[in-house]
């Protein structure tokens, strides 16, 4: 018997991409038959972290979309993750654990839940993230 193909989603900025951000991804893939990866538009990522990528939003995409676990790679325009599974139809939904207990996360866990979405809070790779990538790059250069 035929079964509809387990389709994982994740998102995210992949600001500085790291082994962090390719450990969550290749288990994503792991999980499902396919994994659709949203990537933060420029404009986005200002709207909610009130800040600027080192990374333009074009290079940060062309950067994920080759990897051999990414099936689809598409623009993320909106954090709405409710409206992302009505547009996509996904099964499971992967996000890193640093979210976990953050109210909007809680809340589109909780929405997702409710049309049978799996929420899979990925463990945090200790002590690599953009954040202090970029910290590190910028003391290296002063």
């Amino acid at each position: 018997m035929d079964r509809e193909p387990i389709l994982v989603y994740t998102c995210g900025v992949f600001d500085v991409f790291h082994i962090g951000h390719l450990r969550m991804l290749q288990y994503a893939k792991g999980i499902g038959d396919k994994l659709i990866v949203a990537v933060s538009t420029d404009e986005l990522v200002e709207q909610y972290k009130f800040k600027k990528t080192m990374i333009p939003f074009n290079e940060r995409i062309a950067i994920v979309s080759p990897l051999k676990c990414v099936d689809v790679c598409i623009p993320q325009v909106d954090r709405d993750k409710f409206k992302a599974w009505e547009k996509l139809g996904f099964s499971i939904w992967v996000v890193g654990d640093d979210w976990f207990g953050d109210e909007y996360y809680m809340i589109a866990k909780e929405k997702l839940t409710a049309v049978n979405v799996k929420s899979i809070f990925f463990p945090y790779t200790l002590n690599i993230c953009s954040t202090s990538r970029k910290e590190q790059i910028n003391s290296n250069n002063e």
